[in-house]
Formats: structure tokens, C-alpha cells, sequence
């Protein structure tokens, strides 16, 4: 009998563990399927969103544009000006300096590992394993009181200033509607760089059959979506090289 009971363990523990090992592809099929499917995903173009930033109890209207072919650009109004903050072409990438007044381009490392970041578009998790990412699950926890599958996204590192830096995030699922409701990574650089960002994402809203997180925090800043559109029109000016950075160098690294 004792026999037995060992041999229906040994089964059960060896059942779990392939379950364990099939699990994170199960979490991340789920979600694609919950947020509207592979096929409507691979249909976006382009995405346009308009809302509002909330940073220190200022309310500032904000406009953000990514296209699948890399082109980008994120659009704050202050003071009744219409800001780019950044923006690309695909190629190159651009910040405006708010304490200069001018347009920087980014230097050639951290060009790259932005311009690779959008390759991601419009989703990470879409066709993952074509990119050579790794998924793994790391077990459950309780985030913002909702029980969650927490998955490891393991994708390839950067090199920033002659240093390899990992590429690694985490996003904690809804176990009941498999939606991501918070991620973590590592800031790659900068002055907060080691620094662990956390991003809570809620308010999921259907747009032309794909869900989006309507609400979002970065930084303790609180990013407010009234408006999400697929495919919108684009003006190729809208991410071109502006006359001010022209005459102003790149960012030294």
C-alpha cells in the first residue's frame, strides 16, 4: 500500500510539473485570445492615443503615435504649446529638452534599444517565440488585491555604453480574465537605472475588437486615455527631423 502511494505521488508530481512547464505558453495563448486574437492584432498599424498626463496634480493633455514601421512620437500640451517630447523617424530618435528648449537627438546606443523596443509593436507577446524571447512562469502572487500569474518575459539583451544590460520584465496576469493588471522592469539607464518601474495597467476598453488598457501609471505618473484608435492617418511630418535639431548635436554619451 505504501508502495502504491509513492508510485500515485511520484505521478501526480510529474503530471504538475509538465502542466508548470506548459503553463506560461497557456497564460500568454489566453491573453492574446482575451485582448481580441492573433489575427485582429496582426491588422494594426498603427495606434493613436489622446488623454491626459496627471504629474504632481497638473492635468496635461497628451497625444501618443506608434507605427508598425518603427515611427513614433509622444506629444504633451504645456502652456497651451504643443510639445513633442520624443519622437522618431524609425532610424533616429529625438527629445525635447524642457530645461534647454530644444530639440537632442538620442545618442546611438539608446537610439537603438528604443527603436528595438517598438519592433515590439503592437504587442511583445505576439509571436514571442519568433523573436527568440523566453517566457517562463515564476508561480502566483496578489497584486492590487487580484490573484495573478506571475510570467517572466526574458527577451535579448541590450548593449548600452559598452555594457550588456539585460532585457528582462515581468507581468503579473489576472488569473480569471488573463489580462496583464501590473508589469516590472529594470530601468536600463539614465539616473533612475537600476531602479525597479513598476506599471500598473486597468480600465481595459474594446476598440475595433482589441482590448487596451485605458489607464496606466509610469513613474507616479498617472496616464488617462479618453480616446484609442487603430490605424489612424499620419502625416510622415509628424516624425521627421525637425529644423531644431539640425542645429543642435547629438546627446553625448
Amino acid at each position: 500500500m505504501k508502495t502504491l502511494k509513492l508510485l500515485v505521488l511520484a505521478l501526480v508530481v510529474s503530471f504538475s510539473a509538465q502542466i508548470h512547464a506548459q503553463s506560461a505558453e497557456e497564460i500568454i495563448a489566453n491573453y492574446i485570445e482575451a485582448i481580441g486574437g492573433k489575427e485582429n492584432l496582426l491588422k494594426i498599424k498603427g495606434i493613436k492615443m489622446q488623454g491626459e498626463l496627471n504629474a504632481q496634480g497638473m492635468q496635461i493633455p497628451m497625444e501618443t503615435v506608434t507605427m508598425k514601421d518603427g515611427r513614433m512620437y509622444a506629444q504633451i500640451e504645456f502652456q497651451g504649446k504643443k510639445i513633442k517630447q520624443m519622437f522618431t523617424d524609425g532610424t533616429k530618435v529625438w527629445m525635447f529638452n524642457m530645461m534647454a528648449q530644444v530639440v537632442e537627438e538620442m545618442p546611438a546606443d539608446e537610439t537603438k534599444m528604443i527603436i528595438e523596443e517598438f519592433k515590439d509593436f503592437p504587442n511583445p507577446f505576439l509571436n514571442y517565440k519568433d523573436k527568440g524571447y523566453i517566457v517562463e512562469l515564476m508561480g502566483t502572487e496578489t497584486q492590487e488585491g487580484t490573484d495573478c500569474f506571475k510570467v517572466k518575459l526574458t527577451k535579448k539583451p541590450h548593449t548600452i555604453k559598452g555594457e550588456v544590460v539585460p532585457n528582462v520584465s515581468y507581468y503579473y496576469f489576472d488569473t480569471e480574465t488573463f489580462v496583464p493588471i501590473l508589469t516590472e522592469a529594470e530601468v536600463p539607464m539614465g539616473p533612475a537605472k537600476g531602479q525597479l518601474m513598476k506599471t500598473p495597467l486597468s480600465d481595459y476598453q474594446e476598440v475595433d475588437g482589441v482590448y487596451f488598457p485605458f489607464s496606466t501609471q509610469v513613474q507616479g505618473m498617472t496616464m488617462t486615455f479618453t480616446s484609442i484608435s487603430i490605424n489612424p492617418e499620419v502625416d510622415d511630418a509628424d516624425f521627421a527631423k525637425p529644423v531644431e535639431a539640425e542645429k543642435t548635436p547629438a546627446i553625448k554619451n
